[in-house]
């Protein structure tokens, strides 16, 4: 049985990811058994393409099955580059993110209003761009150091902390405990008083 909650989501969010940085005029095809990336819940199989019937209308479906947690989602393969799923990030593109996340941030976010910051956050996890996620996870990481985070900010951190492992080490083919070392070392050494 599928997870069928996220159809009307999909249907109906058409327009909400039209400014997708790489959109072509063509939608991105995949096959069963490619890794694509879904925003906001990360790296997933494709486990079937299926015909289903929403509306009167016969639509062809993605069955995408997230790694992580094993979620079912169905995505019209007819809506892709709308709703933001696309490949997995290259290997040669890891040190691009590895930028991102060495990269200080212009305008402090503890200068901000917890809710203001996790407003923002979810808006750059939705987007599904790894880069995004990258620097809630660089600001969230950092701004741990000096003040504890709430609740929303702990989740949001967990949230992008999960989908930027799972997709450096799918794209690099190794362990998230390594890319977690190497994203570590990014950080300069924060030193308590």
């Amino acid at each position: 049985m599928h997870d069928t909650n996220h159809i009307g989501e999909i249907m109906t969010d058409k327009k909400a990811n039209q400014q997708n940085e790489e959109e072509t005029p063509e939608s991105k095809q995949f096959e069963v058994g490619d890794l694509a990336v879904y925003p906001a819940h990360g790296v997933g199989r494709i486990e079937a393409i299926e015909s289903r019937v929403v509306n009167g209308e016969t639509h062809d479906f993605y069955i995408l099955k997230v790694l992580e947690n094993g979620m079912v989602i169905m995505i019209p393969t007819n809506n892709v580059a709308s709703v933001g799923l696309r490949d997995v990030i290259s290997e040669d593109e890891i040190p691009k993110v590895y930028d991102v996340i060495r990269k200080e941030k212009d305008s402090p976010a503890d200068r901000q209003t917890w809710n203001r910051r996790y407003r923002e956050y979810m808006d750059k996890i939705k987007t599904g761009s790894l880069y995004d996620v990258a620097e809630v996870f660089r600001d969230l990481y950092l701004l741990r150091m000096v003040k504890d985070l709430s609740f929303g900010e702990r989740k949001l951190f967990d949230t992008a902390t999960t989908l930027l492992l799972k997709e450096l080490s799918t794209a690099r083919g190794t362990d998230e405990k390594t890319i977690m070392s190497e994203i570590e070392s990014l950080f300069p050494d924060i030193t308590e008083d």
